[in-house]
């Protein structure tokens, strides 16, 4: 405890469950074809493994320490499969996808009703 009454909670990844999990984190942590995101989410666990606290892993990474606490806390509660983004995220579509194809064929229509030029031959 500090002299003003608080405590300071060490935030750590928790370490691998076993040698293949941490095979995973390390080559995901270096990968060049993975998603970019994955990638520097591993990094964040490795770091921390490596000893390095929030503030710092924050600005190797150049992002917010908030976001680094919200992963650490992700991957030890869930595990690899914590580093993935959740689907459904954002606003959900108004119209189906029957619907949009076929506003798109109408699109494609002439318009009934449009008036037709006919061009004829001057006398």
């Amino acid at each position: 405890m500090l002299g003003g009454g608080c405590w300071v909670v060490v935030l750590r990844a928790r370490p691998g469950r076993d040698e293949g999990e941490q095979a995973v984190v390390h080559g995901l942590a270096s990968a060049r074809k993975a998603p970019k995101v994955v990638v520097e989410r591993c990094r964040m666990v490795e770091l921390s493994w490596g000893g390095w606290l929030v503030p710092q892993i924050a600005v190797e990474l150049s992002c917010g320490q908030k976001t680094v606490r919200r992963w650490l806390h992700r991957l030890n509660r869930l595990g690899l499969e914590g580093s993935e983004d959740l689907g459904g995220q954002g606003r959900k579509r108004r119209i189906t996808e029957a619907e949009r194809s076929r506003i798109v064929g109408l699109v494609k229509l002439t318009p009934p009703g449009r008036l037709e030029v006919i061009h004829t031959r001057p006398r």
